[in-house]
């Protein structure tokens, strides 16, 4: 099921996109929330009459640094022993097609694509073989980094923590197997950045177990798994797209704050 966040004629909602009757997409109104089986409350749009939001609004984002070893090399440090966790607020968090606003201070402002997992249920000290049953689903992110304000204060919240800086979408998708999905990222157009999960220096499982060991993890919090090599900045008028097999396209225009 690809579960979304989408703002209707009414509202805002909670809404399965699915293939209507005459075979184009429509967006199912889920009752509440998408957590447990989902209720339909029977209304539905056309998905070109709605806009989609960001997909979910967590209570956290957990993110993942140096996940892909050759990210790390680029960013000339070693791959780690063990996931290396930060925060960005949930008040960075921005859906498909709203700009990413580049402060006015920052120099050099870094897309960062990656794959993303949303927790379903609240969980805490959960073994890797257990973690697929606390997913609801994957989606796609990108980590936005003032890469100058980063190096600058030799820790990262500032550097990723700026609004827009974690546009999230297009949707959830409960059903993608991730284990080995491309992960690419366009800059107008360009391919930048072209991996797989595969390639994850500590897959999905072992993250959940790895962060749920130190804080209780709720239904909506995000988990941003780490970007591929790549990276590289992005300037006022450009637009990046960061596509993950199975689930998606997250596209963003770039802007002056």
């Amino acid at each position: 099921m690809r579960i979304a966040r989408v703002a209707h004629p009414e509202g805002v909602a909670f809404a399965a996109v699915e293939a209507g009757s005459d075979g184009a997409e429509i967006a199912a109104e889920i009752a509440e929330h998408p957590f447990g089986t989902p209720n339909f409350t029977g209304r539905s749009w056309p998905l070109a009459d709605v806009r989609l939001l960001a997909p979910i609004l967590p209570t956290k984002i957990i993110c993942i640094g140096r996940n892909y070893a050759d990210h790390a090399a680029e960013m000339g440090t070693q791959a780690p022993a063990n996931p290396v966790m930060f925060l960005k607020p949930n008040t960075a968090v921005v859906g498909p097609n709203v700009p990413i606003m580049l402060p006015a201070d920052s120099s050099r402002v870094d897309y960062e694509g990656e794959l993303a997992v949303v927790i379903g249920r609240p969980c805490k000290d959960v073994p890797a073989a257990q973690a697929a049953g606390v997913l609801l689903g994957a989606t796609v992110a990108n980590d936005v980094t003032a890469r100058d304000h980063q190096q600058a204060d030799g820790q990262w919240t500032r550097g990723k923590g700026h609004d827009t800086f974690c546009p999230l979408g297009p949707w959830i998708e409960t059903s993608v197997d991730i284990t080995d999905a491309d992960l690419r990222t366009e800059l107008d157009g360009v391919v930048v950045q072209d991996a797989s999960t595969a390639l994850l220096l500590h897959d999905v499982p072992a993250l959940v177990e790895w962060i749920s060991r130190v804080m209780t993890l709720l239904p909506g919090d995000v988990i941003l798994t780490g970007t591929p090599a790549g990276v590289g900045p992005m300037t006022e008028g450009q637009t990046v797209s960061v596509t993950v097999e199975g689930i998606g396209a997250l596209t963003n225009p770039v802007a002056a704050r």
